[in-house]
């Protein structure tokens, strides 16, 4: 059985959270034994820069178009070049603002900083490099989305639908998952998930049966 992000609760979903760390937590061992702990000194550099910024530059998202392996040759991109750097970095201000309001819950500030990132070209469809952005602007709080991602959620039972909002919703059931961790997951944040996520998608094992 599966269950969904947009009506958790219960004790079958709190099962299903439970259950999920048998994977989660070895798979974050793959990561950090198969990833190079160099690969993300961009992610890094950019979080860097924004934290004294305070808004992202077309040259920051182009870095992390590199460090996402995206395609550079695509209209959006052209669109986004053509834009002043002024411009781009009024619109992530705001965003930058909003994933670190921690007034508001991780996944209504997620949500209302995917809103945001929205009205720039290349924005309006797919969350992993909007993920990526928001991430750089609030490291120890947002989390990276993609297809792998997407793919370990299924691989748990999981179901995150594309329906607008996605970005909140997955962020929600980080949190979800973080409240039904047991002891290995003391400690754990946002993005150490992702990463447990993307590797399990990427090196996927049996579904658990549920």
């Amino acid at each position: 059985m599966k269950t969904t992000t947009e009506t958790p609760g219960g004790d079958d979903f709190a099962a299903l959270c439970r259950q999920a760390w048998d994977t989660l937590t070895p798979a974050r061992v793959g990561y950090l034994a198969g990833v190079s702990p160099h690969y993300d000194e961009v992610l890094h550099d950019v979080a860097q820069r924004t934290e004294h910024t305070g808004s992202l530059g077309k040259t920051d998202i182009a870095a992390l178009v590199v460090w996402k392996r995206l395609s550079a040759q695509t209209r959006w991109v052209t669109d986004l070049m053509s834009l002043p750097d002024t411009h781009v970095r009024a619109v992530t201000e705001r965003a930058v603002t909003a994933v670190r309001d921690t007034t508001l819950p991780r996944s209504e500030a997620g949500r209302t900083g995917r809103g945001i990132i929205w009205e720039l070209p290349g924005f309006r469809t797919g969350d992993a490099l909007a993920s990526a952005i928001l991430t750089a602007a609030a490291p120890h709080r947002m989390a990276v989305y993609d297809r792998r991602v997407q793919h370990g959620l299924d691989t748990l039972g999981f179901t995150l639908t594309p329906t607008p909002g996605r970005y909140g919703r997955y962020l929600q059931l980080l949190d979800d998952l973080l409240e039904h961790g047991a002891a290995p997951a003391a400690g754990w944040t946002a993005r150490d998930i992702d990463t447990a996520l993307y590797w399990t998608g990427a090196n996927p094992l049996q579904p658990i049966p549920v």
